[in-house]
C-alpha cells in the first residue's frame, strides 16, 4: 500500500507547464498565464492528476456518439494558440467556442484588467458551465454569450484578436466585418478533408497566415460545408469531401470490389515522422482530394488499408478512387516504411499515380509549409493574384507554395 502524499494541484499545475515548456516555444507571458490559472477548477469532474495531463477533457459527452459536444482542449495546443494570437495588454478578444471557460481565463490574464474578454458559444449548457466555472474563479470581467459564433460580437467593436477553439470550415462574413486591418484570427479551419490551425493576419481586405498546423477539434454547429458517405455495401469505408467538390458516392459505391492498383512512390519515412504534409500538398494542388475513413473490418480483411485507417488523403473522381498507403521496409538494417497509393476504378492507377507524383514534391522540401491567404467571398479574381483557389461560402481561400 503507498503511502506517498498525492500532488498538490499546484504542483501538478507546475509539471504540467514545465512539460509543456520543454518541447512548445512558449512565451514568457503565456507561460505565466498557464501557471497562473487553475485549471483544474475549470474541469470538476476531472481528477487533478486528470485536469493537468496534457490530453483533452470532455464537458459535454455526444449522446449519439463520436467526438463530445464540447470538451477542454489539450493544454499544449491551449498554449500553441495563445502564442499564435499574440495578445496585448489591453487588447479586446472575442473567443469563439466557450469550453470550459479556461481558454477565456488565460486570456484574460494575458490582456490584463485594461482588456477585455468576450466568449460565446451556441450551446446553453457549455456556457452555463463557463460561466459558472468562470465566477467561481473570480474571472466575472469575463463576457460570456449564447449564440451562433459565426455571428461574433458585433456590440462589443472590432477586437484586436479572435481565437476560434472549435473546428470551423468557413471565416463567415460577421467575422471579416468585426476583424479590421491588423487585427488578427487563430481559427482551426478545415477543407479538402483535414484541419489546420492558422494565424492570419487581416491586412487589408485579406488575411494572410504565418501559422499552418495540424490540429484537430470538435466541429463548430452551424458550418455543414463538410459532406460525409460510404462508399461500400457494408458501410465500412467512408469518404468526407467539401461541398464544392463533385464527387458523387452513389457513383463510387462498390468500387473498393473492383481489382486494385498499387503504386510505389520511392519516398520513405522512419516510423516516428509525420507524413501529413502530404495531404497538405494534395489539397493544394489536386481538386479531387478528400479524407477517406475505414474501419479496423476494413482494414483488416484487405478491402481498403489507408495509410492511417481513421483518416487519410485520398483522391475521388468519377467512378475512380486511390488513397495514400504505407508499405514497411527493410533499408540497410533499419526499418522504414513507403508511401504510395492503391486505386480502383477505370481511372484508379491514373489517380495512384498523380497522388505519388504529390508525395514526390513534398519529398523535396518536406518542412516547407504553404501560405494560405483569404479574402472575402466574392473577390474578383483579379485581385487575388496566384495559388491555388478553394471557395467557401465566406470566403476566398488561396493556398500557395
Amino acid at each position: 500500500m503507498s503511502t506517498a502524499t498525492p500532488a498538490s494541484p499546484n504542483t501538478l499545475r507546475d509539471q504540467m507547464v514545465d512539460s509543456i515548456a520543454a518541447t512548445h516555444p512558449l512565451t514568457a507571458e503565456v507561460e505565466d498565464a498557464l501557471r497562473a490559472v487553475p485549471r483544474h477548477e475549470f474541469v470538476p469532474d476531472a481528477t487533478a492528476e486528470q485536469a493537468y495531463a496534457d490530453q483533452s477533457v470532455t464537458i459535454k459527452p455526444n449522446p449519439a456518439g463520436g467526438l463530445p459536444l464540447s470538451c477542454a482542449s489539450v493544454p499544449s495546443l491551449v498554449a500553441d494558440m495563445l502564442v499564435w494570437l499574440r495578445p496585448e495588454k489591453g487588447d479586446t478578444v472575442v473567443e469563439i467556442g466557450a469550453g470550459t471557460g479556461y481558454n477565456a481565463a488565460l486570456l484574460a490574464h494575458l490582456v490584463g484588467p485594461t482588456g477585455r474578454v468576450v466568449t460565446l458559444d451556441i450551446d446553453e449548457d457549455v456556457t452555463a458551465h463557463a460561466r459558472k466555472a468562470l465566477e467561481a474563479t473570480g474571472n466575472t470581467a469575463i463576457t460570456v454569450l449564447t449564440r451562433d459564433g459565426a455571428l461574433g460580437a458585433p456590440e462589443h467593436g472590432h477586437p484586436a484578436r479572435m481565437i476560434v477553439t472549435v473546428g470551423a470550415w468557413d471565416v463567415p462574413a460577421a467575422w471579416w466585418d468585426q476583424l479590421e486591418p491588423g487585427a488578427r484570427l487563430v481559427v482551426p479551419l478545415s477543407w479538402r478533408g483535414q484541419a489546420r490551425c492558422l494565424g492570419l493576419d487581416r491586412q487589408g481586405d485579406r488575411m494572410v497566415s504565418d501559422v499552418v498546423e495540424l490540429c484537430g477539434f470538435v466541429p463548430m454547429l452551424g458550418q455543414d460545408g463538410e459532406r460525409t458517405a460510404t462508399i461500400d455495401t457494408d458501410g465500412l469505408v467512408a469518404l468526407h469531401f467539401d461541398a464544392d467538390q463533385p464527387i458523387d458516392p452513389a457513383v463510387l459505391r462498390g468500387v473498393l470490389d473492383q481489382p486494385k492498383t498499387a503504386v510505389a512512390s520511392g519516398v520513405t519515412v522512419p516510423g516516428d515522422e509525420s507524413f501529413d504534409g502530404v495531404w497538405l500538398r494534395l489539397s493544394a494542388t489536386d481538386p479531387a482530394t478528400c479524407r477517406i475513413a475505414a474501419d479496423r473490418a476494413a482494414a483488416d480483411s484487405g478491402m481498403c488499408k489507408p495509410a492511417i485507417p481513421g483518416r487519410s488523403p485520398a483522391l475521388a473522381e468519377g467512378d475512380s478512387l486511390a488513397y495514400l498507403t504505407l508499405t514497411r521496409r527493410e533499408i540497410e538494417g533499419s526499418v522504414r516504411f513507403e508511401l504510395g497509393a492503391t486505386g480502383h476504378g477505370p481511372a484508379g492507377q491514373h489517380l495512384a499515380f498523380r497522388l505519388c507524383e504529390q508525395i514526390r514534391h513534398w519529398d523535396r522540401a518536406r518542412d516547407v509549409r504553404p501560405t494560405i491567404t483569404l479574402h472575402p467571398a466574392g473577390t474578383p479574381d483579379d485581385k487575388i493574384g496566384g495559388g491555388y483557389v478553394i471557395d467557401k461560402p465566406g470566403a476566398r481561400m488561396i493556398i500557395t507554395y
